[in-house]
């Protein structure tokens, strides 16, 4: 039997784990890696409100939540399906549940657990993990490295980086990997799953910054989303908001402005709320009615005035048609850094079906790095992890065509 193949992995995030994973299952040697001290920073900070691993719905939805992306990652994600990732968590000995939303979750609800089982069983294996070791440099399958003993080389059979997006700075996803490779194969960097930047008062700034909006339901462009947001100082951030991210972020992008839609009360018509609003005294605030009557919070009135071409209509039906249609202004998109996840990397173009470079054979890609985006909800995850199973797929298979005399033990 020839010796066996040495796979270089750049990236000790969920997409680099995965790809070395199911390297050293083939029977390849694999180093992965990372610049920074400790792998999956991302991965453990994604973990701290309960690490939502993939979601439970029918396969033809959760392919369309990927967009104009899905008929690239459709063999991946038809390869790892949610099913798949489950099991794989569970043979780490964490049991996984369905939560009523359809996301699923470890039932520990943190991420640090799967990370030390899943780093025990590649310790078992030929994964070497180096830590604080930068990629400086790709000179076809020779590694230029920055290492904590100064500049070293390492050569490979093949490639497979795994590097992540362009947000999180300080937990090792920079973007600075797009310097290694030709700026025609990139896509800028957008922000994806991110906060917008409204015009609030400075009245309405000061005292609601940090105050959530609960229940409520948005609208853009025919798209809806309902659940929780906040108030920023800034503007408006959190899962309801994130869910119409990318429509928001391209008309401002467009335009300069989006107009998003709020729904202060889903749950009841306008002509509820406008018979209800009837009853008031007509010598009552406004605040205290909308409090009595709607039970609307304190943030939520102030929503009412800030969205208002002067004070808010006192007539029933057309205050209630503003409680059901809130228009908000957003201006921009938070800063890229503070964006759950980017759009922009690697072109599609750039990428054969197996996730090689066209340009630069016997180099991989995979994960957040490449151009794609998709909402919170166990989306990201399931891709980032599915795409590194493929780059490894497609990198066993480009050693069995080009070195004949390697052989990775895969069929």
């Amino acid at each position: 039997m020839a010796e066996r193949p040495h796979v270089a992995v750049g990236g000790a995030g969920p997409a680099g784990l995965a790809a070395a994973e199911r390297l050293a299952e083939a029977g390849c040697r694999v180093t992965v890696l990372e610049r920074m001290p400790s792998p999956g920073r991302k991965f453990l900070m994604a973990g701290r409100g309960g690490l939502n691993l993939t979601h439970s719905e029918p396969p033809e939805r959760f392919l369309e939540r990927y967009g104009d992306s899905a008929p690239w990652l459709a063999d991946a994600l038809q390869a790892f399906p949610p099913a798949a990732m489950i099991a794989w968590a569970e043979g780490l000995g964490q049991p996984c549940f369905v939560g009523s939303s359809g996301r699923v979750f470890p039932r520990a609800m943190k991420a640090s657990p799967l990370l030390r089982a899943w780093l025990g069983r590649l310790a078992q294996t030929e994964v070497t993990l180096r830590l604080r070791t930068r990629i400086t440099g790709l000179d076809d399958r020779l590694l230029r490295l920055d290492t904590p003993d100064g500049p070293r080389t390492l050569a490979a059979d093949a490639v497979i980086l795994a590097f992540g997006g362009a947000s999180w700075a300080r937990l090792g996803s920079d973007g600075a990997w797009a310097a290694l490779l030709p700026p025609e194969d990139l896509a800028p960097f957008r922000p994806a799953n991110c906060g917008f930047v409204a015009a609030w008062s400075d009245a309405f700034r000061g005292r609601f910054a940090g105050t959530p909006l609960k229940n409520v339901a948005l609208r853009f462009e025919g798209a809806g989303a309902r659940g929780d947001c906040v108030v920023t100082r800034a503007g408006l951030e959190g899962g309801a908001v994130y869910a119409l991210s990318a429509p928001l972020r391209d008309r401002i992008e467009r335009t300069g402005t989006a107009t998003l839609r709020l729904d202060l009360r889903p749950d009841q018509s306008a002509e509820a709320l406008a018979a209800r609003l009837s009853k008031l005294r007509g010598r009552e605030s406004l605040s205290n009615g909308l409090r009595k009557a709607l039970a609307l919070p304190p943030v939520a009135v102030a929503l009412l005035r800030e969205g208002s071409d002067g004070p808010p209509p006192r007539a029933p039906d057309a205050l209630a048609a503003l409680v059901k249609n809130l228009p908000v202004r957003l201006t921009a998109t938070a800063p890229l850094d503070r964006a759950i996840s980017t759009a922009g990397g690697l072109r599609r173009e750039a990428l054969d079906p197996r996730f090689m470079l066209r340009r630069r054979p016997g180099l991989f890609a995979a994960g957040e790095m490449l151009d794609w985006e998709a909402p919170t909800g166990g989306y990201l995850l399931q891709a980032s992890i599915a795409t590194g199973r493929a780059a490894a797929e497609g990198a066993m298979h480009w050693l069995r065509q080009h070195r004949p005399d390697l052989y990775p033990h895969a069929p």
